[in-house]
């Protein structure tokens, strides 16, 4: 069972960048998309970024120009850069690969905006 290890949270003051991480265990076949979503509490998990493979970028419209998502093959990573953070950005943040036959989540990684 593969699974995705998210990493690079913390706490950031406003204004800051953040680079968190999403590592499978394994090899993944098929991928369609590579994305991250952040949910704040009693709030559905929303999307921030979109990576259609080989190289289309979606953003949520807030966060363009500031959220860049990309990936390494080679360490079956997917990375989301965070710069210009704002204190509303404080939520739990996952990542998600959707392969044809299925969905795998990340543990997700709180991300903390504040002074």
């Amino acid at each position: 069972q593969v699974q995705l290890v998210q990493s690079g949270g913390g706490l950031v003051q406003p204004g800051g960048s953040l680079r968190l991480s999403c590592t499978a265990s394994g090899s993944i076949v098929d991928i369609v998309t590579m994305g991250w979503y952040r949910q704040a509490p009693g709030q559905e998990r929303a999307s921030v970024a979109l990576l259609i493979l080989p190289e289309t970028t979606r953003y949520e419209a807030s966060v363009q120009g500031r959220f860049t998502i990309s990936r390494d093959n080679a360490k079956n990573t997917v990375y989301l850069q965070m710069n210009e953070l704002k204190p509303e950005e404080t939520d739990v943040y996952y990542c998600k690969i959707r392969a044809i036959d299925r969905d795998f989540w990340g543990n997700g990684t709180r991300v903390t905006v504040s002074s």
